[in-house]
């Protein structure tokens, strides 16, 4: 299911800053962490790395089964010109003996059957083992997006309130992705190079050793521009990756404020932003690869040269006796067959910068310390009341910045409490510490009498229905977004919050009722948003609810409807308003008014008004405004 998610926000409600990607790690580390996360899966590889190594070694006697039939059709050709001597092995121009060449034919016959059946079966090798590589690769990466997915589950808020979502998302996707498509790539290069590289060059010294010895003449001054260029690629693929969260963070917070960036004429500082992001993937991007790009011409120039020097070597030796003309077929085959695993190993080198600036990254992510554990015993209240108390609560975001400096607050069971305040003050922090989305430095949170940090942190929320000013709607039918998480509910269910939300008659009005798919093409006010949201906290029907400043974003009319919903829903129920228009408020059991993290004023509407302190002063400056 998509999801259609609005502005992130920071600690106190606002907008949260987009983070530039986080400085790699060290190479050998990423590498050795993605080694013990794929163990797992070592059984598949070994087999297809077997796999790998018969197919390769099938290939790697061709070239000798070649060299038998290249030399059987030189006799032939040798003795129907009356030029070859099979006693002495070798051809001469008086013709005074013969080879029968249906044996030589035979021998041809017989090879060529030999080696369609090697090389049929190095097929079959190859194909299961990308077969089973590519289960391999699939398992990887989902493993990979179901523990980042528990991992942000698990991890703090305080975290995502320096994270960038867009950094984030790109290393579950395109990192991901990179990690499992590299893997992949330099597992069946890699094995298949190596043993191709350590066949051929046993062969070949089996064959002739001086071809050999020449052949393998060309490895160090290969390896060592493939180790050069590697190294200084390494930089730029690494530097390539953290570029790119940058600019999915840019894109994300530019999307997602469309309206704020066209509302202030922004459109232009945002076009420089993400270029400067584009460009800088640019940069690295062309930097790593016209130096990844240098290491297949650097191999095939060399291997050329090499291809001159087998010719030279091969020719002197046939002229000698010492070979066969076949020896120089079969050596002419082993040199491409030798070329290939080291242009191979150029290229698995490309992957493996890459896979390692994405396990870096990934990695990094996993590791991010996760949120205190729940207690070994958990409380579980029977029958719950709803009385909360906060006793002497002190938090700070920021060890150097405190919010909630001491708050106490008695709350009695069905009251109905607002908290108001100006900006700043800790209002939605005290929600936050709440529902534990941050833990308290100080003090402690009791519901009915029992600490909250001795509750499991999902059955302390899901004593609380929670309506918030952002309202969250996903891709999906009204229905869906209705019930969402709530099991066994009926349509009775449904249609009796819709009506109690005052959200039927919209519902009514769409072509299919509750089936009615709700996405980013889909006309909703924010009031009908809000209302949506309230049925979806009349379905949870939890025992406890915060209301986050719920009408702030909606007309006159529209906050009638609202919070004749929210009466409705705050019924029999202790409930918490985050309020910002004070006349929502008039008939609350309990105001709390906050001050710099502290509780100055406390008491209903009218005692707080008689008092014509801070409070009176915020009630009455709202309707001097209006």
């Amino acid at each position: 299911m998509s999801i259609k998610m609005n502005a992130p926000r920071g600690p106190m409600g606002g907008p949260r800053g987009g983070r530039r990607g986080a400085k790699p790690k060290n190479f050998n580390k990423s590498i050795k962490q993605l080694l013990a996360f794929i163990r797992p899966y070592y059984i598949p590889m070994i087999i297809a790395v077997i796999c790998t190594v018969i197919a390769c070694v099938l290939s790697i006697i061709g070239p000798s089964k070649l060299s038998d039939i290249s030399t059987a059709a030189a006799k032939i050709y040798y003795n129907n010109k009356g030029l070859y001597n099979p006693i002495t092995n070798t051809y001469f121009a008086d013709g005074t003996s013969f080879v029968p060449t249906e044996e030589l034919f035979d021998i041809i016959k017989t090879t060529g059957i030999m080696l369609l059946c090697f090389y049929g079966a190095s097929f079959i090798l190859h194909y299961l083992q990308s077969f089973i590589l590519t289960g391999v690769n699939q398992r990887v990466t989902k493993k990979f997006r179901q523990e980042i997915s528990e991992k942000i589950n698990k991890i703090p808020l305080s975290y995502f309130d320096h994270s960038s979502y867009g950094d984030i998302l790109s290393r579950v996707t395109n990192d991901v992705d990179t990690i499992g498509q590299s893997l992949n790539q330099s597992i069946t290069s890699l094995v298949s190079s190596i043993t191709m590289l350590f066949g051929v060059v046993i062969a070949m010294m089996v064959t002739c050793w001086q071809m050999g010895l020449t052949t393998i003449a060309i490895v160090p001054v290969t390896f060592l521009f493939i180790m050069i260029i590697a190294k200084i690629s390494q930089k730029y693929f690494k530097d390539q990756q953290i570029a790119l969260g940058a600019l999915n963070g840019t894109v994300e917070e530019s999307y997602s404020g469309a309206i704020v960036v066209k509302a202030f004429n922004g459109e232009e500082e945002a076009i420089n932003e993400f270029s400067k992001s584009n460009d800088r993937i640019y940069q690295n991007a062309w930097k790593s690869n016209v130096l990844s790009s240098l290491m297949m011409p650097i191999s095939n120039f060399i291997s050329n040269v090499d291809y001159v020097f087998i010719c030279i070597v091969g020719g002197i030796l046939y002229k000698g006796g010492s070979i066969e003309i076949g020896t120089i077929t079969a050596f002419v085959i082993y040199l491409n067959l030798f070329k290939s695993p080291i242009q191979q190993i150029s290229q698995i080198m490309t992957y493996i910068q890459q896979m390692a600036a994405s396990s870096e990254r990934v990695f990094e992510f996993l590791s991010v310390k996760e949120q205190d554990p729940d207690c070994n015993n958990p409380v579980e209240i029977a029958n719950v009341a709803g009385e909360v108390v906060f006793d002497h609560v002190k938090f700070s975001y920021y060890e150097d910045r405190p919010i909630i400096k001491d708050f106490s607050a008695i709350v009695k069971p069905g009251y109905k409490v607002a908290i108001v305040g100006p900006t700043g003050a800790g209002k939605t922090t005290i929600v936050n510490l709440l529902m534990r989305f941050y833990e308290i430095n100080e003090g402690s949170i009791r519901i009915d009498g029992v600490n909250t940090k001795e509750m499991k942190r999902s059955y302390l929320r899901g004593l609380f229905s929670m309506v918030l000013q952002d309202t969250w709607i996903f891709n999906g039918t009204i229905r869906d977004n209705i019930v969402y998480s709530k099991e066994n509910v009926t349509d009775e269910d449904v249609i009796k919050a819709c009506k109690a939300a005052n959200l039927w008659h919209f519902i009514e009005a769409q072509p299919h009722g509750l089936d009615t798919i709700l996405s980013e093409k889909t006309a909703l006010s924010e009031g009908q948003r809000q209302l949506l949201t309230i049925a979806r906290a009349m379905i949870q029907n939890s025992p406890m609810l915060i209301l986050d400043e719920a009408t702030s974003n909606v007309d006159t009319r529209t906050e009638i409807l609202i919070q004749d919903a929210m009466d409705k829903l705050t019924e029999g129920r202790t409930s918490f308003v985050i309020a910002h228009r004070l006349s929502t408020i008039k008939n609350a059991d309990l105001i709390l008014v906050l001050r710099d993290g502290n509780i100055i004023e406390q008491g209903n509407h009218e005692e707080l008004l008689r008092q014509n302190g801070f409070y009176a002063q915020l009630y009455n400056s709202q309707f001097e405004e209006i």
